[in-house]
């Protein structure tokens, strides 16, 4: 492969990374911003118990542990305060990082509450499948819900997952980690070649989405090696500190010297080079029309003599 070939390969790579990245960012801020479940009768509390474990209990040094090689026994007290029966006809559990759900289950379930009565909802869950979901320690919710698929009540707690790396959480995270080592690798090359844009805010922007990619693969390999729970406001904070410190960084660099960059910035968002318009040459001139032939001039006849006058 050519030089011109390694180095558009490079380039092409990096901007395919930073619109990864800028993707990801707009994903993580629209699931954020997206309204979260509510109780829908504030006068129904549920208290939950998994396998002896009071989820309400659970923090990061004593988190709930969810097994998929074993069944997890699942008990809900119930105590409706209000004036009408509760239905409850399912009982949901997730886990949900970033905004982007990683496992769920749902179990149906058929419970009348009376008002004013506490009642007691015990069953197991198979967690078959668990495995190749998630891993690590992970924000979940667990969530009952009425016939028309309101939610009740919920309790949010702390749950260790012990699954695979090879499992959705655990790939996406090396997708992640992938995918920043590409925008990393065409920054630095950026910077070592002098060919950032000239405009500091562009420069900044570059840097950005490289402090947004290593934030999110932080929030997810801590929490993979139960370090920490990616809870909202801790992994928000987290991506978007390292974008801010990073934009920052690029605003900062020095304005790179040359009077080709402006035009390797123009070029970047068309491909990795500007086509050059071969020279066409100029059509040849028509020839000449020739030129006629001038008419031959006619012999002036001689004059003849006067009388008188000598010749």
């Amino acid at each position: 492969m050519t030089m011109a070939g390694t180095r558009g390969s490079w380039r092409t790579a990096s901007r395919l990374a930073r619109m990864a990245a800028a993707g990801s960012l707009l994903v993580a801020l629209a699931v954020s911003a997206a309204p979260t479940a509510s109780t829908a009768d504030p006068s129904v509390s549920i208290a939950t118990t998994i396998d002896g474990t009071a989820v309400a209990d659970s923090t990061t040094s004593n988190p709930v542990t969810l097994r998929p090689d074993q069944d997890a026994n699942i008990d809900i007290e119930v105590t409706n305060d209000g004036d009408a029966t509760v239905t409850l006809r399912a009982v949901r559990l997730t886990g949900v990082v970033t905004g982007l759900t990683f496992f769920s289950y749902q179990t149906s379930v058929n419970l009348d509450v009376a008002p004013g009565q506490t009642t007691h909802l015990r069953y197991s869950l198979d967690l078959n499948g668990l495995d190749g979901q998630a891993t690590g320690l992970i924000p979940a919710r667990l969530s009952v819900t009425d016939a028309n698929h309101h939610v009740v009540g919920s309790q949010s707690f702390v749950s260790d997952v012990r699954g695979s790396l090879a499992s959705v959480y655990g790939l996406f995270g090396l997708a992640l980690l992938g995918i920043t080592f590409l925008a990393i690798a065409g920054v630095l090359w950026a910077v070592a070649t002098h060919r950032m844009p000239r405009n500091r805010w562009r420069r900044g922007v570059r840097f950005l989405t490289v402090g947004f990619g290593l934030g999110l693969v932080m929030v997810f390999t801590l929490s993979a090696l139960r370090v920490w729970v990616p809870s909202t406001g801790r992994w928000a904070v987290t991506v978007f500190g390292f974008a801010v410190v990073f934009f920052v960084i690029g605003y900062l660099t020095p304005t790179p010297s040359g009077d080709d960059d402006e035009e390797l910035d123009e070029s970047e968002f068309l491909g990795d080079e500007a086509p050059v318009a071969a020279a066409v040459p100029a059509p040849p001139a028509p020839p000449a029309p020739p030129v006629p032939p001038a008419p031959p001039v006619a012999p002036v006849p001689p004059v003849a003599p006067v009388d008188g006058e000598v010749p």
